[in-house]
């Protein structure tokens, strides 16, 4: 889910909130409490969030207590409520239902302690090698020039980490879009081999924690090692802005041995739990924290079962990108 825009739709209680799913925009109801966004998500089962809750400068929920409250009494309907505590507060805080977030996260101190201390040493030899073929990382401006090198990323395949790529064949205007919100706090980064674009990345700050919310190259570019060249250049942006974590969404997936998992894990990042809460608001929303519905019914799969599954998912998108590519 990537941040977007949110629209005010109607003069109730109730709003229209524009979110992004998988690569596309959806409408889902929301609701102003306390001057936060809160969107709802879900058919039978309605789950409430504060929309962008990691990005949002502040605390997300001052007092949860009273926030709930408000919430219970709004025209959402929600049958459950989830916040997290944010970056550097690990420590819970509530007595609410908890279960643990996991971040990636390198805690940042100097460029020179990461590439002696938190770095592998194959992500040195990879930083090298970019550098001796060619590749310049520096950071960029979001305009004509780059959105069109985003949108050549983008269109190099339909088929991404065994999964269909979500921004297979988007515009331009809607990459801008995308790629444009909390404008005053993004920090964008472009890997160049010669005048091309290879790979890119965007970083948005809260306080003093950057976030990479998206990280892209080339796949005929690998060779080149733009994405070590990338994180390099990240941890390197970190040191100048002052952050103290540079975070990578979660360190762990449902495949427990992924290879996006072991990029993270060579390039210093740690993981990091972080407490989540749940507040069931309705009777439906007891009855499925009590019974862990409340993750939605994939999260059911049995560990064992989940690897296999995401090979044959992997292969039958292999197989779709065959055919998408021998008719283009």
């Amino acid at each position: 889910m990537y941040p977007v825009g949110q629209t005010l739709r109607s003069t109730t209680a109730i709003m229209s909130t524009e979110i992004r799913v998988k690569g596309k925009d959806i409408s889902v109801p929301s609701a102003q409490i306390d001057a936060k966004t809160v969107i709802a998500t879900g058919n039978w089962f309605k789950k409430a969030a504060v929309h962008d809750e990691e990005l949002l400068e502040g605390k997300a929920i001052g007092d949860p207590e009273s926030f709930v409250a408000r919430l219970k009494q709004s025209a959402l309907n929600a049958d459950i409520f989830t916040f997290a505590q944010q970056l550097p507060d690990i420590t819970p805080k509530f007595t609410y239902h908890l279960e643990w977030d996991n971040l990636a996260v390198i805690p940042i101190t100097t460029y020179a302690h990461w590439w002696k201390n938190q770095a592998e040493s194959s992500v040195q030899r990879a930083v090298r090698k970019a550098a001796k073929l060619g590749v310049v990382v520096k950071r960029a401006e979001l305009d004509d020039a780059f959105v069109n090198g985003i949108v050549g990323i983008n269109n190099e395949t339909p088929i991404r980490q065994g999964m269909v790529f979500w921004h297979y064949q988007k515009s331009s205007d809607a990459v801008r879009r995308e790629n444009s919100t909390y404008a005053d706090r993004n920090i964008f980064v472009g890997a160049y081999y010669g005048d091309e674009l290879i790979g890119f990345m965007r970083i948005t700050y809260v306080g003093k924690v950057a976030h990479i919310l998206q990280i892209l190259t080339m796949m005929r570019h690998f060779d080149k090692r733009p994405a070590n060249a990338l994180i390099a250049k990240a941890v390197e942006v970190c040191e100048q802005e002052g952050m103290t974590h540079l975070t990578y969404c979660n360190y762990t997936y449902k495949d427990p041995k992924s290879t996006l998992t072991e990029f993270k894990r060579r390039s210093g990042f740690e993981k990091v739990l972080l407490p989540r809460y749940y507040v069931p608001l309705t009777r439906k929303g007891r009855m499925a924290l009590r019974l862990g519905f409340h993750h939605g019914l994939a999260a059911q799969i049995p560990k064992p079962l989940v690897r296999p599954l995401l090979k044959v998912r992997s292969f039958w998108y292999g197989l779709r990108s065959k055919t998408v590519k021998e008719t283009v």
